[in-house]
């Protein structure tokens, strides 16, 4: 298998488009055009792990966290960064991050932590805005159902749980072909009366591109009329954080002594046990500090995630119990995820878990 092919799958669930503004996700070392003989998959891409890839005959590993951040300016070794990056091409091991990205997917990094506390009724704690437009195309009658499965097809028409979602209107277009046209119907110079039906989905910005050039190949004229404009809409299905509620209330401390035992926690960091019991639970894997605020407006009795700095628990104010477990130690599972998600789409390609502890955190 190709490394683009692999790589194109985990795209189409994970845009690259829709990592953040401060984010490295995708191809950091590699030839898109290399054969894959076997991946490796971790939370984190460090020297104990492509070491680990060299011993399993992985030509690829693919990292939650990617090894670059920011650019670098010398080769030379001096720290795990470039040692770990000199390492990868020295053994033809291409490195791959899915990292932002794949926090904002719905059935991501936080959903796997929802279905590890036992979560229901989960949804995407802060939606994206500015990620979803309409697209709107009018198609010859004979002409609308290969149209609608073309877009279909190329990732239009999703909303939520359902697909192939549209609507369709019918009227008559108008058009004169003038000198030089080649008119799927209608005479040069004259003006033609057509029954139309105009289709209009809903297709996320980051397939906009893909879905129009589907569209164009499947209808039958020289010139397309068709409108692409901006949906105000939160997209529910795209965003930071999660929340959700436990089946049945636990008491506090069995809910922590809960949380603790799952996720293999050295310690948790908390503020003020408020209540007694929990029931409806805020959650972001890494440091999600800055979802705080959409946590207590959605009446979450604690707000679970890692990262929070001494200060930051202060802004709690009473609303809530903010519980800190560690950025590794939620986003460990991640690794499982991806592990998942690949073997089931190639069942016959050698997909690993590494073996590395990649947590940089001890505790005594």
């Amino acid at each position: 298998m190709k490394l683009n092919e692999l790589t194109a799958y985990l795209e189409s669930l994970a845009p690259l488009s829709s990592q953040e503004s401060y984010d490295n996700s995708g191809l950091i070392v590699g030839d898109p055009n290399m054969e894959v003989k076997g991946a490796l998959v971790s939370l984190d891409c460090i020297e104990s792990v492509v070491d680990e890839a060299i011993e399993k005959k992985c030509n690829l590993v693919i990292a939650h966290h990617p090894i670059l951040f920011k650019g670098i300016k010398r080769l030379n070794g001096s720290d795990y960064v470039q040692r770990t990056i000199q390492k990868a091409i020295k053994n033809d091991i291409a490195l791959y991050a899915i990292h932002t990205n794949l926090d904002n997917y719905r059935f991501g990094v936080n959903a796997e932590i929802g279905q590890r506390i036992g979560l229901e009724n989960i949804s995407v704690l802060a939606p994206k805005s500015d990620v979803l437009a309409k697209l709107v195309v009018f198609v010859p009658d004979d002409y609308v159902e290969s149209v609608k499965d073309a877009i279909f097809d190329a990732g239009a028409g999703s909303i939520g749980n359902y697909a192939e979602c549209s609507f369709a209107t019918s009227g008559t277009g108008t058009f004169l072909p003038k000198e030089g046209s080649n008119p799927f119907v209608g005479t040069e110079g004259e003006r033609e009366n057509a029954l139309e039906t105009k289709i209009e989905v809903l297709v996320s910005k980051h397939s906009l591109n893909k879905v129009i050039r589907a569209m164009k190949e499947a209808h039958p004229y020289e010139e397309v009329a068709y409108e692409a404009y901006p949906i105000l809409n939160d997209n529910q299905f795209e965003g930071a954080g999660m929340i959700g509620n436990l089946p049945e209330a636990m008491s506090t401390r069995d809910f922590l002594t809960h949380i603790k035992q799952t996720f293999g926690c050295g310690v948790i960091r908390h503020t003020e046990l408020l209540t007694d019991e929990i029931e409806r639970v805020a959650y972001c894997g890494g440091a999600g500090s800055f979802l705080l605020r959409n946590a207590i407006a959605q009446e979450a009795d604690i707000f679970i995630t890692g990262d929070y700095k001494y200060h930051e628990f202060f802004d709690a104010e009473n609303h809530l119990i903010i519980a800190d477990i560690g950025h590794y130690e939620s986003e460990q599972f991640t690794s499982n995820l991806l592990h998942g998600i690949l073997t089931k789409k190639f069942p016959k390609f050698a997909v690993h878990l590494t073996e590395v502890n990649t947590n940089p955190i001890n505790y005594f």
